[in-house]
C-alpha cells in the first residue's frame, strides 16, 4: 500500500501527488511568523456573526430527514392505528435517505436555492413523490400487495410535504435576515489597484453585493500608481501580508484583479495562496481573452476565471459533518465500557488527570486542544511536544505504552470530532512544535500547511499506509504529507469509509507507534 518514498518535499508534492507545478510548492512563511501578524483593525465585522453554509445546508438535510421519517411515523399510527414495525421503519429510513438524494441532484441544497421558497416547494413535492413511489414500485417488484399501504403512503406524502413546507417556510425567513444583515456573504478581497479594480469593484456593488462582503485591497505598488482607497474599499497591504489576513479574517474567496499580462506577480501569489482553503478567481471583466461562457464562473453579471477551489463544496462538507457526528455519537456510545476501563486503568497506574490536552494544528492553521488518554508520568508530559515519543521513552507509563500502541489513547478525540474540532478521517492533526530530524515540519516540507485545508482527522491515509508513529527522518513527515495532500485532492465519503475499516488492520500491523 506504500507510495514510494521521493527525494524531497517538494519533488514529493510536484511529482507523486501531481497536485501543482513545482513552481507553486512554496511557501514562505514560517508558522512564528504567522502567529505574529499583527491584527487588522480595517475590517471591523465580527467573526462570530458569520453564518456557516455548509452548517446551514447540514442542518437542513437532517431536519428534512427528521421530518419524512417523523411524517411517515405519525400518517402510519394514524392509518393502522398503531405503532410501525421494523419493516415500515426501515421503509421510512429508506425514504428519508432517497429524498435528499433527488434534491441534491437538483442542485436544491444552495443557499440560492434554499433562499428561493417556490423553488424549494416545486422540489420538495418532486423528491417526496419520487422517494415514495419508489417505495411502492419496489415492494410491487417484490410481490406485496400494496393495497392495505396504498393510502397511508398518500397520507404521508402529505403529512410530509406540509411538514417540510413550514421547515422551508422557516428557513427562507432566516437566510433571508441573515443575507440583509451581511452574515450570509462569502468574505472577499482583492488584489489590485487602479481603474481596473475601481470598475470590478464598481460592477460587483451594482450586481453581486448580496453574494460577497469586499474586506478591502491588496497591492504591492506604491500610492501613486495604486490609491490607498478605491472607492469604499481601503488598501490593506501588500502581497506579504495576504496569507496571514486570509487566515486570521477566514476570507473564503479572493479575487485578483490584476492583467493577464503580469505572469510574474499572478504566480507570486498563487505560489502563497494554494496551501489556504479558499477559492481564487482572476477578473475577466474588460479581458481581450473571450472564452465559452461555461469556462466562467459569475457573481452578478461578473464572470471570473477558477483558479483554485476549496477541496470540498459546501455539500460535502455538510455531508462530513454529518457522517462525522452520528459515528462520533454512536461510537462514544458503543465504546463508554471501554473508555471508562482505560480511565481507570490510566488513574491506578500512575497519579494525575486521566486526560490529557494538547494544542494541535486544526483547520486552516486555527489551534485546537486535542483530547487524550494521558499516556506520560503527569511531570513530564509534553503539552507542546517538542520531543517527539521514542521506543521505551522513560517518559511513557505502562498503561500509557499499551494504549499508545493501539492508538486506545485517541479514543478521547471522539470529543473533538463531536465539537466539530476534528473529523473521524483526514490528515492527522501535528502538535505545533513537532520535528523531523531536529526542524519543524513546516521547515522540512515545503507546501506542508496545504494539509490544514480540510478539518484534521482522528485517523487518516497515512495512517493505514503505514506512515504513522515517530517522524524521525524527513522522509517520514514527507511521506505523511504526501498522502495527507492526496486524500485532501481524493476526498469521497467512499474513501472516508474505506479508511475506518482500514484502520484497526493498520493498527494491528502497525509497529511504528510508541
Amino acid at each position: 500500500m506504500r507510495q514510494p518514498a521521493s527525494a524531497s518535499g517538494r519533488a514529493l508534492l510536484a511529482r507523486d501527488v501531481e497536485f501543482m507545478p513545482a513552481a507553486y510548492a512554496s511557501t514562505e512563511q514560517t508558522a512564528a511568523s504567522r502567529d505574529q501578524a499583527p491584527p487588522h483593525p480595517a475590517v471591523a465585522e465580527r467573526l462570530d456573526r458569520l453564518i456557516s453554509q455548509p452548517t446551514v445546508i447540514a442542518a437542513t438535510l437532517a431536519v428534512d430527514v427528521a421530518t419524512v421519517v417523523a411524517a411517515g411515523a405519525l400518517s402510519y399510527a394514524i392509518w393502522f392505528e398503531g405503532a410501525a414495525g421494523v419493516g415500515a421503519f426501515m421503509a421510512m429510513l429508506a425514504v428519508a435517505a432517497v429524498v435528499p438524494v433527488v434534491l441534491k441532484s437538483r442542485w436544491a441544497y444552495t443557499i440560492p436555492a434554499l433562499s428561493s421558497l417556490a423553488h424549494q416547494l416545486a422540489e420538495l413535492a418532486l423528491a417526496l413523490f419520487v422517494a415514495i413511489s419508489g417505495l411502492l414500485i419496489v415492494n410491487i417488484v417484490a410481490g406485496v400487495d400494496i393495497a392495505p399501504i396504498r393510502a397511508w403512503a398518500m397520507h404521508w406524502y402529505l403529512f410530509a410535504l406540509a411538514a417540510c413546507m413550514a421547515e422551508r417556510l422557516v428557513l427562507t425567513q432566516l437566510l433571508q435576515n441573515w443575507a440583509k444583515a451581511g452574515r450570509m456573504a462569502r468574505r472577499t478581497v482583492i488584489v489590485g489597484g487602479g481603474k481596473p479594480t475601481f470598475d470590478l469593484i464598481e460592477r460587483l456593488d451594482r450586481t453581486g453585493s448580496s453574494a460577497i462582503q469586499i474586506l478591502g485591497i491588496f497591492d504591492d505598488r506604491d500610492k501613486y500608481r495604486s490609491p490607498e482607497q478605491v472607492g469604499r474599499y481601503a488598501k490593506l497591504g501588500r502581497f506579504e501580508d495576504l496569507e496571514a489576513f486570509c487566515r486570521d479574517q477566514r476570507v473564503d474567496l479572493l479575487i485578483i484583479a490584476l492583467p493577464t499580462v503580469a505572469e510574474e506577480r499572478i504566480l507570486h501569489i498563487l505560489k502563497m495562496l494554494w496551501v489556504l482553503p479558499i477559492d481564487v478567481r482572476i477578473a475577466a471583466l474588460g479581458s481581450k481573452l473571450k472564452l465559452r461562457s461555461r469556462a466562467y464562473n459569475y457573481i452578478g453579471d461578473v464572470p471570473f476565471l477558477p483558479v483554485f477551489d476549496k477541496p470540498m463544496s459546501d455539500w460535502s462538507v455538510a455531508i462530513k459533518s454529518i457522517e462525522d457526528r452520528t459515528l462520533a455519537a454512536l461510537g462514544l456510545l458503543v465504546l463508554s465500557p471501554l473508555l471508562a476501563l482505560i480511565a481507570l486503568a490510566v488513574k491506578l497506574d500512575s497519579r494525575g488527570p486521566v486526560f490529557f490536552r494538547q494544542k494541535r494544528y486544526g483547520f486552516n492553521n486555527e489551534p485546537i486542544g486535542v483530547y487524550k488518554f494521558r499516556s506520560m508520568y503527569v511531570d513530564q508530559c509534553d503539552a507542546t511536544a517538542t520531543k517527539l515519543v521514542t521506543k521505551g521513552d522513560p517518559r511513557v507509563t505502562k498503561v500509557g505504552a499499551f494504549i499508545r500502541k493501539t492508538s486506545l489513547d485517541e479514543l478521547p478525540q471522539l470529543i473533538n470530532v463531536l465539537k466539530g474540532e476534528l473529523s473521524l478521517v483526514g490528515p492527522r492533526p501535528h502538535a505545533m512544535q513537532a520535528k523531523a530530524e531536529g526542524r519543524i515540519y513546516d521547515e522540512v516540507v515545503e507546501g506542508y500547511f496545504a494539509r490544514h485545508k480540510v478539518k484534521p482527522g482522528i485517523t487518516g491515509w497515512a495512517q493505514v499506509n503505514g506512515w504513522r508513529g515517530e517522524t524521525d527522518t524527513l522522509e517520514k513527515i514527507e511521506q505523511r504529507v504526501a498522502h495527507d495532500i492526496y486524500y485532501i485532492e481524493n476526498w469521497s465519503t467512499w474513501l472516508d469509509l474505506k479508511i475506518l475499516v482500514m484502520t484497526p488492520l493498520a493498527l494491528v500491523t502497525d509497529k511504528n507507534a510508541y
